[in-house]
C-alpha cells in the first residue's frame, strides 16, 4: 500500500540507506581529499626547487685563491639534513631570475659576488675600520604559491646559516693562534660570519592575493562551468518537455518533443558553448573591472576565461548525460572535491601524498591555475604554465565529448530511451 500522509515516507528504510550511504561517502571522501591532502606538508615534500647561485668572484687568502661561495653551494647541495626533500638546483643569476619569472622554482639562495673578500676582510687585525658583515640572499616566490615559498624559505635560511657557522669553523681553525689578535667581537663574528636576509624573487602587484588571484578567478572559471551545466541540463530537458520546471509555487511544462540522447547533448553543449562567451566576459569585468585585480594581457585573459568555462561546462554536461541524477555528484567530486587540493595553489604538488601528485597530472583547476598564473604574474609566457594550460584544455574538451556522446549514442543504439517507447507521445505531452 502506497503511505497516505507524505511524512509516512520517513517510515521507509530504503530511503535512509540510500540517502544515508551518499551523504556518508561524500563527506568521508571531501574530508579524505581535503584534510589528508594538507595534513603535513612538510613530511610528504619531495624535491621542492630552490636554486642555489654561486656569484662569487673569490679572493686571495694565505697565498692562494679561495672561493667560499663554491663552498657553500657544494656544501648545500652534498647535505643530506635535508634528503630528498629539497631540489638544490646549481645555476647562475640570469637563469634563476628567468625561472623564478616562470613560476619553476620556490626560492634561492644566492652567494654574492663579494662574499669570500668580505669574509677574509674579518679575519684582519690591522684593519681600521669595522669591516661589513657578508650577507647571503634568501629568494621567495610568493607567486608559485605562499605555501611551497614559505617551505622553500625555511629550508633555504636553515641551509644558508648552517653554511655559515660551517664556514666560520674553517676559518676559525685556518686562523689558529691568529684570532687571537681580534677582538672579542670579531672572533664572535668570525664564528657565525654570513648574516642571512630575505627578499621576494619575484614581487607581485598590490592587487594580486599574495599570489592566490590566479587560483580563485581558476575556481571562479570552474564553478562557473559546472553550476551552469546543471542549470542548462535542467533547462534543456524542459525545453524539450521531458521534466516539469518549478518556479516558486507554480510548476510549468512544456509539450513534449522527442529527442535522443545524443541530440539533448548537443543541444546543451551548443548552450554551455554559446553562454560561455557571457560569463566569461562577466567574470573578467567583475574581478578587473569591478574589484581591481591586477591584470595584463586582458584579450588573452578573456579567451582563456571564455576557453575555460566552455571546457569544464561540456565536461561536466557529458557526465550529467552519461550518469543522469548521480552525474552532478560526480562533477562535484571531480570539479571540486579531488580539484581544489591538487591545485597547487597553497600546497604545492611537491609536498603532497603521492595519490594527490598523480590527481594533479589531470585535474582542471591545476591546470587552469596554471596557465592564469603565466598570463597575471609571468607576462603570458608559453612554458610558465600557459602551454600546458591549452593543451590540457584541449584534451580535456576532447575526452568529455568523445565520452559524453560515445556513451549517450550506445544507449540511443541500445533503444534506452528516456521515456519508454510504449508511451503514446500525444499522452506524454498532456500538460500535468
Amino acid at each position: 500500500m502506497q503511505p497516505t500522509h507524505p511524512f509516512r515516507v520517513l517510515r521507509a528504510k530504503p530511503l535512509w540507506i540510500a540517502n544515508g550511504v551518499i551523504t556518508g561517502v561524500l563527506a568521508l571522501l571531501f574530508t579524505v581529499f581535503y584534510v589528508g591532502a594538507s595534513i603535513d606538508p612538510v613530511d610528504h615534500m619531495k624535491e621542492l626547487p630552490v636554486a642555489l647561485v654561486n656569484a662569487d668572484r673569490g679572493a686571495a687568502a694565505g697565498g692562494e685563491q679561495v672561493n667560499l661561495g663554491r663552498q657553500i653551494t657544494e656544501s648545500v647541495k652534498k647535505s643530506a639534513a635535508s634528503g630528498d626533500k629539497i631540489d638544490w638546483q646549481v645555476m647562475d643569476e640570469k637563469e634563476m631570475k628567468d625561472r623564478i619569472g616562470q613560476g619553476k622554482l620556490f626560492g634561492a639562495l644566492v652567494v654574492p659576488g663579494d662574499f669570500t673578500s668580505s669574509v677574509t676582510a674579518l679575519t684582519d687585525a690591522s684593519a681600521t675600520t669595522a669591516p661589513a658583515r657578508p650577507t647571503l640572499t634568501v629568494l621567495t616566490n610568493q607567486s608559485a604559491g605562499s605555501v611551497g615559498s614559505g617551505l622553500a624559505r625555511t629550508a633555504t635560511t636553515e641551509a644558508a646559516r648552517n653554511a655559515s657557522l660551517q664556514v666560520g669553523r674553517e676559518l676559525t681553525a685556518r686562523n689558529g693562534p691568529g684570532s687571537a689578535d681580534l677582538s672579542t667581537a670579531a672572533r664572535l663574528l668570525l664564528a657565525d660570519p654570513a648574516a642571512v636576509t630575505v627578499r621576494d624573487g619575484h614581487p607581485l602587484d598590490a592587487h594580486s592575493g599574495l599570489g592566490l588571484t590566479a587560483f580563485y578567478y581558476a575556481l571562479v572559471l570552474v564553478v562557473c562551468g559546472m553550476l551552469s551545466a546543471n542549470v542548462i541540463s535542467g533547462q534543456v530537458d524542459h525545453a524539450l518537455g521531458y521534466t516539469h520546471n518549478d518556479m516558486g509555487p507554480r510548476r510549468l511544462h512544456r509539450p513534449l518533443v522527442r529527442a535522443t540522447r545524443v541530440q539533448t547533448l548537443a543541444v546543451a553543449g551548443t548552450l554551455m558553448a554559446g553562454l560561455s562567451v557571457l560569463m566569461g566576459t562577466l567574470v573578467m569585468v567583475g574581478a578587473v573591472g569591478v574589484m581591481g585585480m591586477d591584470a595584463s594581457h586582458l584579450p588573452l585573459l578573456w579567451l582563456f576565461s571564455v576557453a575555460a568555462i566552455g571546457v569544464s561546462g561540456i565536461g561536466a554536461l557529458s557526465l550529467l548525460a552519461v550518469f543522469g541524477t548521480p552525474g552532478m555528484l560526480v562533477v562535484t567530486l571531480v570539479f571540486i572535491g579531488m580539484a581544489v587540493p591538487t591545485a597547487g595553489a597553497t600546497t604545492p604538488i611537491e609536498a603532497l601524498p603521492g595519490f594527490y601528485r598523480f590527481l594533479a597530472e589531470f585535474e582542471p583547476l591545476r591546470q587552469l591555475t596554471g596557465g592564469l598564473r603565466s598570463i597575471l604574474y609571468y607576462d603570458a609566457q608559453a612554458d610558465a604554465g600557459l602551454t600546458r594550460a591549452w593543451v590540457m584544455m584541449a584534451a580535456g574538451l576532447t575526452a568529455g565529448v568523445l565520452f559524453g556522446f560515445g556513451v549517450t549514442n550506445w544507449y540511443d543504439r541500445k533503444g534506452l530511451d528516456r521515456i519508454p517507447a510504449e508511451r503514446k507521445p500525444e499522452e506524454a505531452a498532456v500538460p500535468v
